[in-house]
């Protein structure tokens, strides 16, 4: 006996279980977010004085956009409304990079910070699994057949000026793990080692590769990799957000790691990011 489908929202099963998950994540992120340090501060994370502005930052994000987000999401997918396949996939890589930046990036094994995170390790877990199995099951349902009306010489001034600033954007991370090669240290290594490490991993293997990747497939396979550039453009833009209000928070702070050019980068890749996913949803459209 196999369980009905219903207009390509997968079983009833599969539907209300990501129904559940992508609600139960929104709230889970809204909680986070009141209780770490950007309100509450319940939460207290190992990491650097510079670390916990970037966390409020981040936090910000998810109490406004991804949290809000993931509730509309899991509404409209229960509702079987069609532009809830568009809303679930998102979001998935961005909460996988988001819980290993709050897990692994931070300094366990450190004498000079004290926290208390490793208590919420169980709701972390939960929105990671729930990431992988939304990813999945977005994937499985996104629709499938589109045409493009994509003209050469406009993806290729677009695609010219991604790969400029992502290749910019991966030099600056570059330059500082040579740093650390060669002389042991760099702005803010000593402070979060494991953070930095962290995250210069995730960028440089894999954010900025799928960065690259998004662009060769919009000139090799543009219809048939649709939903992997919408998931693609989902983690961007999530992404780009975040590390952008970071950045304010770095600035609001006066952090002293906070610097004007890495910022310029990061709010031009921003305005790239936004416009790219404009540009790609005015040119593709359902068959």
């Amino acid at each position: 006996m196999t369980m009905p489908h219903h207009k390509n929202f997968g079983t009833a099963f599969e539907r209300y279980l990501i129904c559940f998950l992508s609600l139960t994540t929104g709230l889970v992120l809204i909680y986070l977010a009141v209780e770490g340090p950007l309100l509450l501060n319940t939460i207290h994370y190992k990491t650097s004085t510079s670390g916990i502005f970037q966390i409020k930052g981040q936090d910000l994000i998810n109490l406004f956009l991804l949290g809000p987000l993931l509730i509309c999401s899991s509404i409209a997918l229960y509702f079987m409304k069609e532009i809830s396949k568009y809303l679930i996939i998102l979001t998935p890589l961005y909460l996988i990079y988001y819980v290993l930046s709050y897990t692994i990036g931070l300094e366990w094994s450190s004498v000079t910070y004290s926290g208390n995170s490793e208590h919420y390790s169980f709701y972390f877990l939960f929105v990671m699994v729930s990431a992988l199995i939304t990813l999945l099951y977005a994937l499985s349902i996104f629709p499938k057949l589109f045409q493009h009306s994509l003209k050469k010489n406009q993806l290729m001034i677009y695609s010219i000026i991604f790969v400029v600033f992502i290749l910019l954007f991966s030099s600056m991370w570059f330059k500082e793990v040579i740093s650390v090669i060669q002389t042991g240290t760099t702005p803010g290594y000593n402070e979060a080692p494991a953070g930095f490490w962290t995250i210069r991993f995730l960028d440089l293997g894999f954010t900025i590769p799928v960065g690259l990747i998004s662009v060769y497939l919009l000139w090799t396979r543009p219809t048939e990799t649709y939903s992997v550039q919408f998931m693609f453009y989902g983690f961007f833009i999530t992404m780009i957000s975040a590390v952008n209000a970071m950045g304010i928070m770095m600035f609001l702070n006066n952090d002293p790691l906070f610097t004007v050019g890495s910022m310029a980068v990061f709010m031009i890749l921003a305005l790239i990011v936004f416009t790219g996913f404009i540009f790609i949803i005015k040119n593709f459209k359902r068959v």
